[in-house]
């Protein structure tokens, strides 16, 4: 996925965007997904006048700009991944209860 986004984003003399600015393209999506969330689940319809939205494709423009993110910062998304689900198993392997294995 990073490759890819590299081999689109280097097609364009502008490069990415300063981290800062794809901070703020990701709080940008992540209201957008609230929005569509909200329209979907919580107590706020869209209006007549509005398109539908998609949740998926709202994920999707998240993990663009996150993976635009890791790249300018040279961060290997796998590895950050693979350190936070370590961190989680690790920290919380109590804190929940289990199910139970199946028949």
């Amino acid at each position: 996925m990073q490759q890819r986004v590299d081999e689109y984003i280097s097609q364009f003399q502008e490069g990415y965007f300063t981290p800062m600015t794809l901070v703020v393209r990701l709080t940008e999506e992540l209201g957008e997904l609230a929005r569509e969330v909200n329209h979907h689940y919580g107590e706020k319809p869209k209006k007549a006048t509005e398109a539908e939205g998609s949740i998926a494709l709202e994920l999707g423009d998240l993990m663009f700009v996150i993976t635009c993110l890791a790249n300018r910062l040279d961060i290997d998304l796998e590895d950050s991944f693979l350190a936070v689900m370590r961190k989680f198993e690790t920290r919380d392997a109590n804190r929940w209860t289990r199910k139970e294995p199946p028949l």
